[in-house]
């Protein structure tokens, strides 16, 4: 059973990114972004924009990350067939309250370049393009 503090199990049900906001805040020292490790939790399409509109959605990851667990989503479009970028580079949500070299926050602008690191490591377009070839 899912609690607000653990991610869910299986990619069957879409969680929304905003959910991250009831996990567990988690302190997390950042350091280099390939010491956290995620997995793919799931990818909403919003299959019912008209034509003109090209595809977008939302996507989230999460994992175990020390002693809980850390969880990252955005929103992606589609810019053309099979490219994929995200939609707003300084608006990734996530339970991770990041920490600089003296433990104390990192600003806003220094948070967002670390989380874009983390999400470039990430084969988040592989996931998204197949849950657009998933049919509606």
């Amino acid at each position: 059973m899912h609690t607000a503090s653990r991610p869910p199990q299986t990619t069957a049900t879409f969680v929304a990114p905003w959910s991250l906001q009831a996990w567990r805040p988690l302190l997390w020292q950042a350091g280099p972004p390939v010491c956290l490790t995620l997995r793919h939790l799931g990818t909403h399409v919003m299959f019912d924009k008209p034509r003109a509109h090209p595809l977008s959605g939302q996507t989230l990851w999460g994992g175990r990350a020390g002693d809980g667990d850390a969880g990252l989503a955005w929103d992606w479009v589609q810019l053309s067939q099979g490219v994929l970028a995200l939609a707003d580079p300084l608006c990734i949500v996530t339970n991770l309250r990041l920490l600089d070299d003296g433990g104390e926050p990192l600003a806003p602008m220094p948070a967002a370049r670390w989380l874009n690191q983390i999400v470039h490591t990430l084969p988040w377009q592989d996931a998204v393009v197949q849950a657009i070839r998933r049919p509606p």
